[in-house]
């Protein structure tokens, strides 16, 4: 039983990277048909549902009025702010390969953050892992479609920073006030205050048209019962129970699986560079993670 256990907590990182790479996947399918703000609302709406039902199926403790406001400032930086921010982003006219590129950062700016502000200290080495698994995730984009030439927004930037900073401190945040909250109960009120976010943004800038097919049906499915709920499930027991700059390291496999799952799905080019990229930020995990 004690080695089932701890195969599944070492199974569970790698878990979340395989959920968390399918969001964009999840994405692409339903943009066609429903505007991005509108989407992430209704995501947040049949998230709430699911969350109360598992609460109250499960009997989970619900926090206390100090323990819920935590858990919304956490809801508000890693999921509102977060998405809001990449959506936005896009939507100003970024390029999507270039906003996951400073979403990228993500890792190294958590680790910096954490080391200032939490004394988590990383070695020499693990630092060096970082870089190179920046430069990995680099790589994988700009051999796709994402390094072409474009012009920098100010809004757009704006938007992709703030999401940068906001699940870098989202992170820290949870790991300081979050860890004795019940993770049903917590992620409920997490996610009702991105609900909130998500409808003052979504009835002020949308038009709220909804074309319904299956393919956004199947779509809003995945990212609630796929993401939303396993992944973030998966992500805040992480948190909990490592280090928040190890926990953050494994944003960076997230890009070149998403780019093998594009490639199958949708056709899209998987060069050499591609390949090479994904074995550098796979080493930069590796010298993350490795105990010596």
């Amino acid at each position: 039983m004690g080695n089932l256990h701890k195969r599944w907590v070492q199974a569970v990182p790698f878990l979340f990277v395989v959920l968390w790479s399918t969001g964009f996947i999840g994405a692409k399918y339903a943009s066609p048909y429903i505007e991005p703000f509108h989407v992430l609302l209704i995501r947040m709406l049949m998230t709430l549902v699911a969350f109360g039902a598992l609460a109250l199926i499960l009997k989970a403790k619900w926090p206390s009025p100090v323990q819920a406001m935590h858990q919304m400032v956490t809801g508000f930086l890693v999921h509102a702010v977060y998405l809001g921010g990449v959506f936005a982003a896009i939507e100003w006219g970024l390029p999507a390969g270039v906003t996951a590129i400073i979403m990228g950062l993500q890792p190294l700016l958590t680790a910096l953050m954490s080391w200032q502000l939490m004394g988590d200290n990383l070695r020499p080495v693990q630092w060096l892992g970082l870089l190179i698994g920046f430069v990995g995730v680099a790589l994988v984009l700009l051999s796709g479609e994402g390094g072409g030439q474009f012009t920098i927004d100010t809004a757009s930037m704006i938007a992709a920073v703030a999401a940068l900073v906001a699940i870098s401190v989202g992170t820290l945040y949870q790991k300081r006030f979050g860890s004795g909250t019940d993770l049903f109960t917590g992620s409920f009120y997490q996610y009702l205050m991105t609900a909130i976010a998500m409808a003052v943004v979504a009835f002020t800038f949308e038009t709220g048209e909804i074309n319904w097919q299956p393919e956004l049906i199947g779509a809003l499915l995945w990212m609630v019962f796929g993401l939303s709920v396993s992944a973030i499930l998966l992500l805040m027991l992480m948190i909990r129970e490592g280090e928040a700059a190890k926990v953050a390291s494994y944003f960076y496999l997230v890009p070149p699986l998403t780019a093998i799952e594009a490639w199958l799905l949708f056709d899209e080019q998987l060069n050499l560079m591609g390949i090479g990229a994904i074995a550098l930020t796979v080493l930069g995990i590796y010298l993350v993670l490795r105990r010596h």
